[in-house]
């Protein structure tokens, strides 16, 4: 998942320390609601340490079962290599894993999980994951290998969700 929609209008505050705007609250609400709705639970929560992905991340609270949630600083504004280091290290025990972090990375992860050649011939959700990752959005991916092992094409895209396709959202 890619932070809810931030707040530029803070005069002072670094990139790091920016908050979510009112929409971008609402965004993450509306996410909420969609995520309880198809039942979607992790069992581990990796977000960086950024405000903004923070408060995107209590937005989706509270959870049924409460997930591990692990606050990683090299998250913000991770790039392809550093998002999927850090999905390596997940413990093949765990079986769902909710990453929330920042574009570009969070959009080239997403491309490169659905792999180059699947894209040249895709429609639905992977056609329009390919025209953007917006703020909010969210990308459900069957992993059917070991984490340590994901690499190009090695996620089955399951849905593509952004704010303005739910109720409530942006």
């Amino acid at each position: 998942m890619r932070h809810a929609k931030s707040a530029w209008e803070e005069p002072g505050l670094t990139d790091h320390a920016r908050s979510l705007d009112a929409s971008g609250r609402a965004s993450a609400a509306a996410m909420r609601g969609a995520m309880v709705a198809l039942g979607l639970a992790p069992d581990l929560v990796l977000v960086s340490s950024a405000r903004r992905t923070m408060q995107t991340l209590h937005l989706l609270e509270p959870w049924d079962e409460t997930p591990l949630i692990e606050v990683i600083d090299t998250l913000y504004l991770a790039d392809l290599g550093a998002l999927l280091g850090v999905l390596h290290s997940v413990p093949e025990t765990l079986r769902s894993v909710m990453l929330i972090g920042h574009n570009p990375g969070m959009h080239e992860l997403a491309l490169h999980l659905v792999g180059a050649a699947n894209l040249s011939h895709a429609n639905g959700d992977a056609r329009r994951l390919g025209e953007g990752y917006p703020t909010g959005a969210l990308c459900e991916f069957t992993v059917p290998g070991a984490w340590g092992s994901l690499g190009e094409g090695g996620g089955r895209l399951q849905r593509f969700l952004a704010p303005r396709d739910l109720p409530g959202g942006d």
